[in-house]
Protein backbone atom coordinates (compact mmCIF):
# COMPACT_ATOMS: atom_id res chain seq x y z
CA UNK A 1 0.00 0.00 0.00
CA UNK A 2 1.12 3.99 -0.47
CA UNK A 3 2.28 5.86 2.48
CA UNK A 4 1.58 9.50 2.04
CA UNK A 5 4.29 10.58 0.10
CA UNK A 6 2.75 8.06 -2.47
CA UNK A 7 5.73 5.09 -2.02
CA UNK A 8 4.21 1.99 -2.22
CA UNK A 9 4.91 -0.02 0.71
CA UNK A 10 5.05 -4.12 -0.17
CA UNK A 11 1.97 -6.52 1.57
CA UNK A 12 2.27 -10.13 0.63
CA UNK A 13 0.01 -11.37 3.82
CA UNK A 14 -3.30 -12.43 4.02
CA UNK A 15 -5.32 -14.00 6.58
CA UNK A 16 -6.08 -17.30 5.93
CA UNK A 17 -8.69 -18.53 2.87
CA UNK A 18 -12.41 -18.94 4.10
CA UNK A 19 -13.77 -22.51 3.23
CA UNK A 20 -14.25 -24.12 -0.40
CA UNK A 21 -17.54 -25.35 0.67
CA UNK A 22 -19.50 -22.91 -1.95
CA UNK A 23 -20.07 -23.87 -4.97
CA UNK A 24 -20.25 -20.61 -6.38
CA UNK A 25 -18.26 -18.16 -8.65
CA UNK A 26 -15.22 -16.39 -6.94
CA UNK A 27 -14.96 -13.51 -5.21
CA UNK A 28 -14.60 -10.41 -7.05
CA UNK A 29 -13.59 -12.41 -10.08
CA UNK A 30 -14.77 -11.09 -13.67
CA UNK A 31 -14.91 -14.51 -14.87
CA UNK A 32 -17.64 -17.02 -13.26
CA UNK A 33 -19.75 -14.31 -11.95
CA UNK A 34 -22.88 -12.86 -12.63
CA UNK A 35 -21.52 -9.79 -13.41
CA UNK A 36 -18.45 -8.54 -15.80
CA UNK A 37 -15.07 -6.53 -15.06
CA UNK A 38 -13.21 -3.61 -16.36
CA UNK A 39 -10.08 -4.33 -18.89
CA UNK A 40 -6.74 -4.56 -17.33
CA UNK A 41 -4.51 -2.47 -19.38
CA UNK A 42 -4.06 1.36 -18.51
CA UNK A 43 -5.34 3.66 -20.52
CA UNK A 44 -2.57 5.30 -21.51
CA UNK A 45 -1.01 2.23 -23.18
CA UNK A 46 -4.51 1.18 -24.66
CA UNK A 47 -6.72 3.74 -25.25
CA UNK A 48 -10.38 3.31 -24.25
CA UNK A 49 -9.64 -0.25 -23.68
CA UNK A 50 -7.27 0.88 -20.93
CA UNK A 51 -9.43 2.31 -18.38
CA UNK A 52 -11.12 -1.34 -17.71
CA UNK A 53 -10.14 -3.82 -14.86
CA UNK A 54 -11.03 -7.29 -15.91
CA UNK A 55 -11.28 -8.55 -12.97
CA UNK A 56 -13.98 -6.73 -11.47
CA UNK A 57 -11.75 -4.66 -8.77
CA UNK A 58 -12.44 -1.37 -7.54
CA UNK A 59 -10.01 0.55 -8.60
CA UNK A 60 -11.20 3.73 -7.19
CA UNK A 61 -10.05 5.74 -4.07
CA UNK A 62 -11.17 3.51 -1.43
CA UNK A 63 -11.67 6.66 1.23
CA UNK A 64 -14.70 7.71 -0.03
CA UNK A 65 -17.40 8.04 3.43
CA UNK A 66 -20.77 7.74 1.30
CA UNK A 67 -22.32 4.48 1.67
CA UNK A 68 -24.67 4.90 -1.41
CA UNK A 69 -21.67 4.93 -3.58
CA UNK A 70 -19.28 2.35 -1.49
CA UNK A 71 -18.82 -1.33 -2.82
CA UNK A 72 -17.33 -4.32 -1.82
CA UNK A 73 -14.17 -5.49 -3.82
CA UNK A 74 -17.44 -5.85 -7.17
CA UNK A 75 -17.60 -2.02 -7.53
CA UNK A 76 -16.21 1.30 -7.26
CA UNK A 77 -16.34 4.19 -4.52
CA UNK A 78 -17.12 7.51 -4.93
CA UNK A 79 -17.53 9.71 -8.62
CA UNK A 80 -16.49 8.79 -11.89
CA UNK A 81 -14.17 11.89 -11.65
CA UNK A 82 -12.69 10.97 -8.70
CA UNK A 83 -12.30 7.14 -10.34
CA UNK A 84 -10.91 8.49 -13.38
CA UNK A 85 -8.30 10.24 -10.66
CA UNK A 86 -7.25 7.33 -9.15
CA UNK A 87 -6.90 5.36 -12.14
CA UNK A 88 -4.71 2.51 -12.71
CA UNK A 89 -2.10 3.58 -10.04
CA UNK A 90 -4.69 5.22 -7.34
CA UNK A 91 -3.36 2.63 -4.32
CA UNK A 92 0.18 4.34 -4.20
CA UNK A 93 -2.14 6.95 -1.82
CA UNK A 94 -3.09 4.07 0.02
CA UNK A 95 -6.27 2.19 1.40
CA UNK A 96 -7.13 -1.76 0.93
CA UNK A 97 -9.47 -4.09 -0.50
CA UNK A 98 -12.69 -4.57 1.27
CA UNK A 99 -12.99 -7.94 2.76
CA UNK A 100 -17.01 -10.26 2.29
CA UNK A 101 -19.04 -9.86 5.20
CA UNK A 102 -21.44 -12.68 6.29
CA UNK A 103 -24.65 -11.09 4.94
CA UNK A 104 -25.71 -10.23 1.74
CA UNK A 105 -25.27 -6.54 0.50
CA UNK A 106 -27.12 -4.09 -1.89
CA UNK A 107 -25.46 -2.26 -4.47
CA UNK A 108 -28.56 0.18 -5.55
CA UNK A 109 -30.66 -2.60 -6.93
CA UNK A 110 -28.04 -4.94 -7.05
CA UNK A 111 -27.74 -7.76 -3.59
CA UNK A 112 -24.17 -9.03 -3.42
CA UNK A 113 -23.64 -12.70 -2.35
CA UNK A 114 -21.22 -12.21 0.27
CA UNK A 115 -19.31 -15.44 -0.43
CA UNK A 116 -17.94 -14.45 -3.65
CA UNK A 117 -18.62 -10.12 -3.45
CA UNK A 118 -21.01 -10.64 -6.92
CA UNK A 119 -24.12 -10.05 -7.88
CA UNK A 120 -26.73 -12.98 -7.30
CA UNK A 121 -28.43 -12.57 -11.06
CA UNK A 122 -27.13 -12.19 -14.27
CA UNK A 123 -27.33 -8.54 -15.53
CA UNK A 124 -27.87 -9.46 -19.31
CA UNK A 125 -30.28 -6.53 -19.86
CA UNK A 126 -29.60 -3.52 -21.71
CA UNK A 127 -28.41 -0.75 -19.78
CA UNK A 128 -29.82 2.62 -19.34
CA UNK A 129 -28.70 4.88 -22.52
CA UNK A 130 -27.13 1.86 -24.16
CA UNK A 131 -27.44 2.28 -27.97
CA UNK A 132 -27.72 -1.33 -29.51
CA UNK A 133 -27.67 -4.24 -28.43
CA UNK A 134 -24.29 -6.53 -27.15
CA UNK A 135 -23.97 -10.22 -27.29
CA UNK A 136 -25.10 -11.73 -24.36
CA UNK A 137 -22.79 -14.99 -25.07
CA UNK A 138 -20.95 -16.35 -21.84
CA UNK A 139 -17.93 -18.69 -22.96
CA UNK A 140 -16.81 -21.31 -20.71
CA UNK A 141 -13.09 -21.30 -19.54
CA UNK A 142 -10.84 -24.31 -19.20
CA UNK A 143 -10.68 -23.33 -15.55
CA UNK A 144 -11.87 -26.70 -13.09
CA UNK A 145 -14.55 -25.14 -10.43
CA UNK A 146 -14.09 -26.88 -7.24
CA UNK A 147 -17.27 -28.18 -5.93
CA UNK A 148 -19.21 -29.21 -8.59
CA UNK A 149 -16.71 -30.86 -11.23
CA UNK A 150 -17.78 -27.48 -13.88
CA UNK A 151 -15.35 -25.20 -15.29
CA UNK A 152 -15.84 -21.31 -14.37
CA UNK A 153 -18.10 -19.62 -16.91
CA UNK A 154 -16.76 -16.15 -18.23
CA UNK A 155 -18.96 -13.15 -18.53
CA UNK A 156 -20.76 -11.81 -21.59
CA UNK A 157 -19.89 -8.69 -23.43
CA UNK A 158 -23.23 -7.36 -22.01
CA UNK A 159 -22.44 -8.00 -18.20
CA UNK A 160 -19.38 -6.41 -19.13
CA UNK A 161 -21.10 -3.25 -20.20
CA UNK A 162 -23.90 -3.59 -17.15
CA UNK A 163 -21.29 -3.14 -14.93
CA UNK A 164 -19.33 -0.64 -16.23
CA UNK A 165 -22.93 1.89 -16.53
CA UNK A 166 -23.35 1.05 -12.89
CA UNK A 167 -19.99 1.98 -11.98
CA UNK A 168 -19.90 5.21 -13.79
CA UNK A 169 -17.45 4.55 -16.46
CA UNK A 170 -19.05 3.48 -19.61
CA UNK A 171 -17.88 7.22 -20.87
CA UNK A 172 -14.60 5.55 -21.83
CA UNK A 173 -16.09 2.67 -23.69
CA UNK A 174 -18.68 1.73 -26.72
CA UNK A 175 -20.66 -1.26 -27.59
CA UNK A 176 -18.59 -1.85 -29.96
CA UNK A 177 -15.17 -2.28 -27.81
CA UNK A 178 -17.02 -5.12 -25.27
CA UNK A 179 -15.58 -8.03 -27.48
CA UNK A 180 -12.46 -7.24 -27.53
CA UNK A 181 -12.09 -6.19 -23.68
CA UNK A 182 -13.86 -9.83 -23.11
CA UNK A 183 -11.24 -11.13 -25.01
CA UNK A 184 -8.72 -9.87 -23.56
CA UNK A 185 -10.14 -10.70 -20.23
CA UNK A 186 -10.48 -14.51 -20.67
CA UNK A 187 -7.21 -14.93 -22.68
CA UNK A 188 -5.65 -13.04 -19.27
CA UNK A 189 -7.42 -15.30 -17.08
CA UNK A 190 -6.51 -19.05 -19.01
CA UNK A 191 -2.86 -17.30 -19.05
CA UNK A 192 -2.80 -17.24 -15.45
CA UNK A 193 -3.96 -20.53 -14.83
CA UNK A 194 -1.84 -21.96 -17.36
CA UNK A 195 0.98 -20.41 -15.36
CA UNK A 196 -0.24 -21.67 -11.96
CA UNK A 197 -0.44 -25.14 -13.80
CA UNK A 198 2.40 -25.63 -14.05
CA UNK A 199 3.79 -24.63 -10.41
CA UNK A 200 1.42 -27.47 -9.69
CA UNK A 201 3.14 -29.90 -11.44
CA UNK A 202 5.52 -30.05 -8.41
CA UNK A 203 2.96 -31.66 -6.86
CA UNK A 204 1.56 -33.99 -9.38
CA UNK A 205 2.12 -36.71 -7.29
CA UNK A 206 -0.77 -35.44 -4.91
CA UNK A 207 -2.73 -34.00 -6.61
CA UNK A 208 -3.32 -34.36 -10.48
CA UNK A 209 -6.31 -32.08 -11.18
CA UNK A 210 -5.68 -29.13 -8.89
CA UNK A 211 -9.07 -26.90 -9.25
CA UNK A 212 -9.43 -22.76 -8.75
CA UNK A 213 -11.23 -22.74 -5.51
CA UNK A 214 -11.72 -18.68 -5.71
CA UNK A 215 -9.44 -15.41 -6.03
CA UNK A 216 -9.46 -11.73 -4.50
CA UNK A 217 -8.32 -9.03 -6.21
CA UNK A 218 -5.81 -6.90 -4.27
CA UNK A 219 -5.25 -3.75 -5.81
CA UNK A 220 -4.03 -1.63 -3.05
CA UNK A 221 -1.39 -4.20 -1.82
CA UNK A 222 1.59 -4.55 -3.54
CA UNK A 223 3.75 -8.25 -3.18
CA UNK A 224 7.25 -7.69 -2.15
CA UNK A 225 8.54 -9.12 -4.97
CA UNK A 226 6.53 -6.14 -7.19
CA UNK A 227 8.07 -3.44 -4.84
CA UNK A 228 11.29 -5.02 -5.55
CA UNK A 229 10.79 -4.97 -8.86
CA UNK A 230 9.84 -1.67 -8.77
CA UNK A 231 12.88 -0.08 -6.77
CA UNK A 232 15.28 -1.98 -8.94
CA UNK A 233 13.60 -0.51 -12.27
CA UNK A 234 14.27 3.14 -10.90
CA UNK A 235 10.17 3.33 -10.40
CA UNK A 236 9.27 2.82 -13.95
CA UNK A 237 8.07 -0.64 -13.54
CA UNK A 238 5.14 -1.08 -12.05
CA UNK A 239 2.26 -3.63 -11.71
CA UNK A 240 -1.51 -2.77 -12.89
CA UNK A 241 -2.98 -4.99 -10.95
CA UNK A 242 -2.41 -8.25 -8.02
CA UNK A 243 -4.92 -11.27 -7.42
CA UNK A 244 -4.93 -13.90 -4.83
CA UNK A 245 -5.63 -17.18 -6.07
CA UNK A 246 -6.56 -20.02 -3.84
CA UNK A 247 -6.10 -23.55 -5.41
CA UNK A 248 -8.03 -26.88 -3.75
CA UNK A 249 -5.16 -29.43 -3.99
CA UNK A 250 -6.73 -32.55 -3.26
CA UNK A 251 -8.97 -30.53 -0.28
CA UNK A 252 -5.58 -28.22 0.96
CA UNK A 253 -5.82 -24.82 0.45
CA UNK A 254 -3.02 -23.42 -1.55
CA UNK A 255 -2.49 -19.38 -1.98
CA UNK A 256 -0.63 -18.21 -5.22
CA UNK A 257 -0.08 -14.73 -5.92
CA UNK A 258 0.00 -13.31 -9.41
CA UNK A 259 0.96 -9.61 -10.18
CA UNK A 260 -0.07 -8.04 -13.76
CA UNK A 261 2.38 -6.23 -15.65
CA UNK A 262 1.78 -4.29 -19.25
CA UNK A 263 4.97 -3.42 -21.86
CA UNK A 264 3.87 -0.68 -23.73
CA UNK A 265 7.10 -1.66 -25.84
CA UNK A 266 5.17 -4.84 -27.03
CA UNK A 267 1.44 -3.14 -27.21
CA UNK A 268 -0.46 -5.16 -29.79
CA UNK A 269 1.49 -8.65 -29.49
CA UNK A 270 1.38 -11.73 -26.86
CA UNK A 271 4.12 -10.42 -25.02
CA UNK A 272 2.45 -7.24 -23.74
CA UNK A 273 1.18 -8.79 -20.40
CA UNK A 274 4.15 -10.20 -18.02
CA UNK A 275 2.29 -12.11 -15.45
CA UNK A 276 3.95 -13.09 -12.17
CA UNK A 277 2.86 -16.22 -10.90
CA UNK A 278 3.86 -17.62 -7.68
CA UNK A 279 2.78 -19.57 -4.45
CA UNK A 280 2.25 -17.33 -1.20
CA UNK A 281 5.56 -18.09 1.17
CA UNK A 282 2.50 -19.27 3.62
CA UNK A 283 4.35 -22.09 4.58
CA UNK A 284 7.71 -24.31 4.03
CA UNK A 285 6.34 -26.02 1.23
CA UNK A 286 5.57 -23.06 -0.63
CA UNK A 287 9.14 -21.72 0.09
CA UNK A 288 10.74 -24.62 -0.97
CA UNK A 289 8.27 -24.81 -4.61
CA UNK A 290 9.75 -21.43 -4.93
CA UNK A 291 13.59 -22.65 -4.53
CA UNK A 292 12.85 -25.61 -6.83
CA UNK A 293 11.52 -23.57 -9.37
CA UNK A 294 14.00 -20.72 -9.57
CA UNK A 295 16.58 -23.91 -10.01
CA UNK A 296 14.53 -25.87 -12.95
CA UNK A 297 14.03 -22.18 -14.45
CA UNK A 298 17.44 -21.65 -14.11
CA UNK A 299 18.60 -24.83 -15.54
CA UNK A 300 16.37 -24.66 -18.76
CA UNK A 301 17.89 -20.92 -19.24
CA UNK A 302 21.30 -22.48 -19.86
CA UNK A 303 19.91 -25.88 -21.39
CA UNK A 304 21.65 -28.34 -18.75
CA UNK A 305 20.07 -30.78 -16.80
CA UNK A 306 18.47 -29.92 -13.74
CA UNK A 307 20.64 -30.86 -10.66
CA UNK A 308 17.63 -31.81 -8.12
CA UNK A 309 16.45 -34.70 -10.83
CA UNK A 310 19.42 -35.39 -13.63
CA UNK A 311 16.73 -34.51 -15.86
CA UNK A 312 16.24 -31.78 -18.10
CA UNK A 313 13.91 -29.71 -16.78
CA UNK A 314 10.32 -29.29 -18.96
CA UNK A 315 8.90 -27.40 -15.92
CA UNK A 316 11.45 -25.22 -16.02
CA UNK A 317 11.27 -24.64 -19.70
CA UNK A 318 7.16 -23.96 -19.50
CA UNK A 319 7.51 -21.77 -17.04
CA UNK A 320 9.61 -19.85 -19.46
CA UNK A 321 7.51 -20.01 -22.06
CA UNK A 322 5.93 -16.52 -22.99
CA UNK A 323 2.65 -15.40 -22.51
CA UNK A 324 -0.49 -15.51 -24.55
CA UNK A 325 -2.66 -12.97 -24.37
CA UNK A 326 -3.29 -10.28 -27.09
Amino acid sequence: MGNAQGTPRPSDGSSPAPSPAVAGQPCAAGFGSDDGGDCPVPEEYRGRHGVFNVYNQRIDDPGSPSPSSATSAEGPRGSSASTRAGGWFGWFRGGSSSSSSSSARGYGDVVIDPRNNMPTNPRQHMAPGQRRPISIDRQRSTIPKSGNGSTWVYPSPQMFYNSLVRKGKADDCTEDDMASVVAVHNGMNEDTWRRVLTWERLHRDECANPMLLRFRGRPDDWSPLAYARYLLSGGKDKPFDRHDWWIDRNGRQVRYVIDYYFDEAKAGTAGQFDLVVRPAADSAESVLDRVKMTVYVGCALVGIPCPITGNNSEIGSEARAPNTTE
